[in-house]
């Protein structure tokens, strides 16, 4: 890959994930998901709001409205050409 270092991370709650360190854009984030299950892995662009810092994605969380607080890698471009988020761990 051109001298690019790429790291894998794996977790038991996420599917494999490539990360490029060198990247500029691609990062872990805190973010709140908008989602009626929490069993997704990814999830597109619009079901994410990146957050400030851990404790404002905690504060802004409100489950009786599917607002669920997160660690989100990304985004990333799909195979259909759409930016999602992989999901890191549930906060």
């Amino acid at each position: 890959m051109g001298g690019v270092n790429i790291l894998t991370r794996y977790n038991l709650h996420m599917a494999h994930i490539v990360i490029d360190p060198e990247s500029r854009s691609l990062e872990e984030r805190c973010a709140l998901i908008k989602t009626p299950r929490k069993n997704r892995k990814r999830f597109p662009e619009g079901c994410v709001q990146v957050m400030d810092d851990v404790s404002q994605a905690l504060d802004a969380a409100d489950p009786a409205h599917n607002l669920y607080p997160a660690i989100v890698y990304g985004p990333s471009v799909s195979s259909e050409s759409q930016r999602i988020y992989y999901l890191v761990r549930w906060l």
